[in-house]
């Protein structure tokens, strides 16, 4: 009786799913609330490399450090650090200093915004996306809080915002095992934006990957290469959930502290359905951003599936974004146990699970790392989909989508549930740290 439940409730998602992207509705349950700040806490002192969090048995997980305070202390760390570019907004939230957002405004309102002593830095048209985006500088003196609400006076019907910046959703540890070489060919397709890929990696090295950002001047990390070795990965002790694809990767950090604004976000999305790229992996968190969440309902509308991390802020945190806007492919990460990280949002937001704990990925000079967060396991989900989506199509992303629901592995309550969602899939797309080691020995 059990499973003939959950093959119902299954079957009803599956055709409740292929109506609400058709109609570009969200790919959850229920809505998410709109998140419009982080409670203000008071923050504990924490080390600036946090160490991994163990896998606590469930009696022992109120004993856990306060999981959102382990973000809010690195953002902390980024706002103290990097005083002269960034600041945070009202809720505590990073944000390019003295920047704010304008979407598609009408002329008059940017030139009404200069007379007042606004400056345009940038301007760009998002034209894949119908969207156009104008960052403003706030007049000397004028605080940016202050600034914004000035623009939103201007023109009640202006859709302006801070410049967040936005973090990755997991961390690599320091041990390392060598590499070795092998070669993959190029078939399907799927994107990334994220910070950048050491594509001289022997994992990386033979797949077909084209960048953007940085000029050209690719600025390899240990984020961007550890999550597309698991999207297109291949060596010999190492492969990815999709060795074969073709990787389009954008960094929208080039090494800078403020790099990863919602306008590089934008601009990296509209790169994407410009190259006609169907599945689209975004393993980075943050608040609300009108910017943002146009921008992500533009692909939606276009037959994108864009796949994010729901974040390591704890189950009880708010939502995070973009995962927790309507259309998104929220993902969460599993034990090897599979159980659900004690560290990994839960909610509405939450579409699959897959494996975000002990997987090794590439790093940056050669060598593999052990993984864990929320970051590892939406790219297993996204090379999954990417598998049956070649490119943007509303009709074949639902199939996609209904296709790997059909395919996961209901846990916790029958049906979809706000822990593991639709259930678990990519679980034989996880590499163990040992096997990487004990292959290469």
């Amino acid at each position: 009786m059990r499973y003939f439940h959950r093959f119902a409730a299954r079957r009803a998602w599956r055709a409740a799913l292929a109506a609400g992207l058709a109609a570009g509705a969200c790919v959850t349950t229920a809505p998410a609330q709109a998140q419009l700040g982080l409670p203000r806490v008071t923050l504990p002192t924490l080390p600036r490399d946090l160490p991994r969090l163990p896998t606590p048995a469930p009696e022992a997980a109120q004993n856990l450090v306060p999981l959102q305070a382990l973000r809010l202390s690195a953002v902390r760390d980024l706002l103290r650090d990097h005083a002269d570019v960034l600041e945070a907004d009202p809720a505590g939230e990073p944000v390019r200093r003295a920047e704010l957002l304008l979407v598609s405004p009408a002329q008059a309102t940017v030139d009404a915004a200069v007379a007042l002593g606004f400056r345009v830095l940038r301007e760009q048209v998002l034209a894949a996306l119908d969207l156009r985006q104008v960052v403003l500088q706030a007049p000397p003196g004028l605080g940016t809080a202050e600034a914004l609400a000035r623009l939103r006076a201007l023109d009640p019907q202006l859709q302006a915002d801070f410049n967040h910046v936005y973090t990755r959703s997991g961390e690599v540890s320091a041990t390392a095992a060598p590499a070795s070489d092998s070669a993959a060919p190029a078939a399907r397709r799927v994107g990334l934006i994220d910070s950048g890929v050491d594509r001289r990696h022997p994992a990386l090295r033979s797949a077909d990957l084209h960048a953007w950002g940085c000029n050209g001047t690719p600025v390899a990390s240990p984020h961007g290469t550890a999550v597309a070795s698991l999207l297109v990965g291949r060596d010999a002790a190492f492969t990815g959930v999709a060795p074969g694809a073709t990787l389009y990767a954008a960094d929208i950090y080039c090494g800078q502290a403020a790099g990863g604004a919602a306008e590089q976000i934008a601009a990296a999305l509209a790169w994407l359905a410009q190259e006609q790229v169907g599945v689209v992996n975004i393993s980075l968190v943050g608040p609300a951003n009108r910017l943002l969440e146009l921008a992500v309902q533009a692909m939606v509308r276009k037959g994108h599936l864009v796949v994010a991390a729901v974040g390591n802020d704890g189950p009880a945190a708010p939502p995070l974004y973009p995962a927790a806007y309507p259309g998104v492919v929220g993902v969460t990460g599993v034990t090897t146990a599979r159980r659900a990280l004690p560290e990994a949002a839960q909610g509405p937001q939450v579409s699959f699970a897959a494996p975000g704990a002990e997987l090794a990925v590439a790093r940056p000079g050669g060598g593999y790392v052990a993984a864990r967060g929320t970051s590892f396991a939406a790219p297993l989900v996204a090379g999954l989909l990417a598998e049956h989506l070649r490119g943007p199509d509303s009709t074949a992303a639902a199939a996609a989508l209904a296709r790997l629901a059909d395919s996961a592995q209901d846990l916790g309550a029958p049906g979809r549930d706000p822990v593991f969602g639709i259930g678990l899939v990519g679980e034989q797309a996880r590499v163990a740290p040992v096997r990487v080691q004990a292959q290469v020995r």
